[in-house]
Protein backbone atom coordinates (compact mmCIF):
# COMPACT_ATOMS: atom_id res chain seq x y z
CA UNK A 1 0.00 0.00 0.00
CA UNK A 2 1.65 3.22 -1.11
CA UNK A 3 -0.66 6.19 -0.67
CA UNK A 4 -2.75 6.12 2.50
CA UNK A 5 -5.92 8.14 2.27
CA UNK A 6 -7.76 8.02 5.59
CA UNK A 7 -10.72 10.10 4.45
CA UNK A 8 -12.30 9.16 1.13
CA UNK A 9 -15.27 10.76 -0.60
CA UNK A 10 -17.60 9.46 -3.29
CA UNK A 11 -20.15 11.59 -5.17
CA UNK A 12 -23.40 10.11 -6.44
CA UNK A 13 -26.65 11.41 -7.94
CA UNK A 14 -29.99 10.25 -6.54
CA UNK A 15 -31.90 8.36 -9.25
CA UNK A 16 -35.66 7.96 -9.64
CA UNK A 17 -35.48 4.26 -8.73
CA UNK A 18 -34.19 5.21 -5.26
CA UNK A 19 -37.29 7.23 -4.35
CA UNK A 20 -40.11 5.75 -2.26
CA UNK A 21 -43.83 6.57 -2.04
CA UNK A 22 -43.02 9.53 0.24
CA UNK A 23 -41.09 11.23 -2.56
CA UNK A 24 -37.65 10.91 -0.97
CA UNK A 25 -34.83 8.36 -0.84
CA UNK A 26 -35.96 5.11 0.77
CA UNK A 27 -34.21 4.40 4.07
CA UNK A 28 -32.76 1.12 2.80
CA UNK A 29 -31.00 2.95 -0.06
CA UNK A 30 -28.89 4.87 2.46
CA UNK A 31 -27.36 1.55 3.50
CA UNK A 32 -26.40 0.95 -0.13
CA UNK A 33 -24.91 4.43 -0.38
CA UNK A 34 -22.85 3.72 2.72
CA UNK A 35 -21.68 0.42 1.26
CA UNK A 36 -20.60 2.16 -1.95
CA UNK A 37 -18.66 4.66 0.18
CA UNK A 38 -16.92 1.89 2.12
CA UNK A 39 -16.03 0.06 -1.07
CA UNK A 40 -14.50 3.28 -2.42
CA UNK A 41 -12.50 3.66 0.83
CA UNK A 42 -11.11 0.13 0.49
CA UNK A 43 -10.35 0.55 -3.23
CA UNK A 44 -8.59 3.91 -2.86
CA UNK A 45 -6.40 2.39 -0.16
CA UNK A 46 -5.48 -0.68 -2.21
CA UNK A 47 -7.54 -3.06 -0.07
CA UNK A 48 -9.34 -4.84 -2.88
CA UNK A 49 -11.20 -8.06 -2.14
CA UNK A 50 -8.25 -10.02 -3.56
CA UNK A 51 -5.82 -8.30 -1.18
CA UNK A 52 -7.78 -9.57 1.82
CA UNK A 53 -8.18 -13.02 0.23
CA UNK A 54 -4.41 -13.28 -0.16
CA UNK A 55 -4.14 -12.63 3.60
CA UNK A 56 -6.68 -15.38 4.27
CA UNK A 57 -9.35 -13.04 5.58
CA UNK A 58 -12.68 -11.50 4.70
CA UNK A 59 -14.39 -8.51 6.25
CA UNK A 60 -17.95 -8.82 7.50
CA UNK A 61 -20.27 -6.01 8.57
CA UNK A 62 -21.67 -6.77 12.03
CA UNK A 63 -23.36 -3.50 13.04
CA UNK A 64 -24.64 -0.32 11.43
CA UNK A 65 -25.80 2.58 13.56
CA UNK A 66 -27.34 5.21 11.27
CA UNK A 67 -28.97 8.57 11.88
CA UNK A 68 -31.28 9.96 9.20
CA UNK A 69 -31.02 13.74 9.46
CA UNK A 70 -32.44 15.27 6.26
CA UNK A 71 -34.39 13.82 3.38
CA UNK A 72 -32.77 13.44 -0.04
CA UNK A 73 -34.66 13.74 -3.28
CA UNK A 74 -34.26 12.78 -6.92
CA UNK A 75 -31.46 14.72 -8.60
CA UNK A 76 -29.64 15.56 -5.37
CA UNK A 77 -25.88 15.26 -5.60
CA UNK A 78 -24.69 13.42 -2.51
CA UNK A 79 -21.18 13.13 -1.13
CA UNK A 80 -20.42 10.07 0.95
CA UNK A 81 -17.45 10.60 3.25
CA UNK A 82 -15.80 7.58 4.89
CA UNK A 83 -13.04 7.64 7.48
CA UNK A 84 -11.65 5.41 10.24
CA UNK A 85 -13.05 5.72 13.74
CA UNK A 86 -11.89 2.79 15.89
CA UNK A 87 -9.62 -0.24 15.57
CA UNK A 88 -9.86 -3.22 17.88
CA UNK A 89 -8.27 -6.65 17.62
CA UNK A 90 -10.63 -8.24 15.10
CA UNK A 91 -13.21 -5.46 14.79
CA UNK A 92 -13.01 -1.93 13.45
CA UNK A 93 -15.45 0.90 12.86
CA UNK A 94 -15.72 3.37 10.02
CA UNK A 95 -17.56 6.66 10.40
CA UNK A 96 -19.57 7.76 7.37
CA UNK A 97 -21.43 10.94 6.49
CA UNK A 98 -23.76 11.67 3.59
CA UNK A 99 -24.15 15.34 2.67
CA UNK A 100 -26.10 16.99 -0.13
CA UNK A 101 -24.96 19.55 -2.69
CA UNK A 102 -25.76 22.34 -0.19
CA UNK A 103 -23.35 20.89 2.37
CA UNK A 104 -26.21 19.76 4.62
CA UNK A 105 -25.69 16.56 6.59
CA UNK A 106 -28.37 14.11 5.47
CA UNK A 107 -27.24 10.98 7.32
CA UNK A 108 -24.35 9.74 9.37
CA UNK A 109 -23.41 6.27 10.52
CA UNK A 110 -20.86 4.18 12.34
CA UNK A 111 -20.32 0.83 10.65
CA UNK A 112 -18.54 -1.94 12.55
CA UNK A 113 -16.91 -4.83 10.73
CA UNK A 114 -14.82 -7.80 11.76
CA UNK A 115 -11.98 -9.56 10.01
CA UNK A 116 -12.73 -13.24 9.66
CA UNK A 117 -10.52 -16.19 8.73
CA UNK A 118 -11.71 -17.52 5.37
CA UNK A 119 -11.20 -21.17 6.35
CA UNK A 120 -12.37 -21.28 9.98
CA UNK A 121 -15.05 -18.56 9.61
CA UNK A 122 -13.91 -17.21 13.00
CA UNK A 123 -12.63 -13.77 13.92
CA UNK A 124 -8.98 -13.14 13.07
CA UNK A 125 -6.76 -10.21 14.06
CA UNK A 126 -6.98 -7.33 11.60
CA UNK A 127 -3.92 -7.22 9.33
CA UNK A 128 -1.35 -4.42 9.48
CA UNK A 129 -2.34 -3.15 6.00
CA UNK A 130 -5.73 -2.26 7.52
CA UNK A 131 -4.42 -1.11 10.91
CA UNK A 132 -2.15 1.58 9.41
CA UNK A 133 -5.25 3.41 8.15
CA UNK A 134 -6.37 3.94 11.76
CA UNK A 135 -3.10 5.46 13.06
Amino acid sequence: MQNIQREVTLDIIVRSTEIDVNGHVNNAKYLEYLEWGREEWYEVNGLHYDAFTELGIQTVTVNININYRKECKQGDVLTIKTFPERMGNTSYSLKQEISNQHGELCADAVVTSVTMDIETRKGKAAPEVLRVLFN
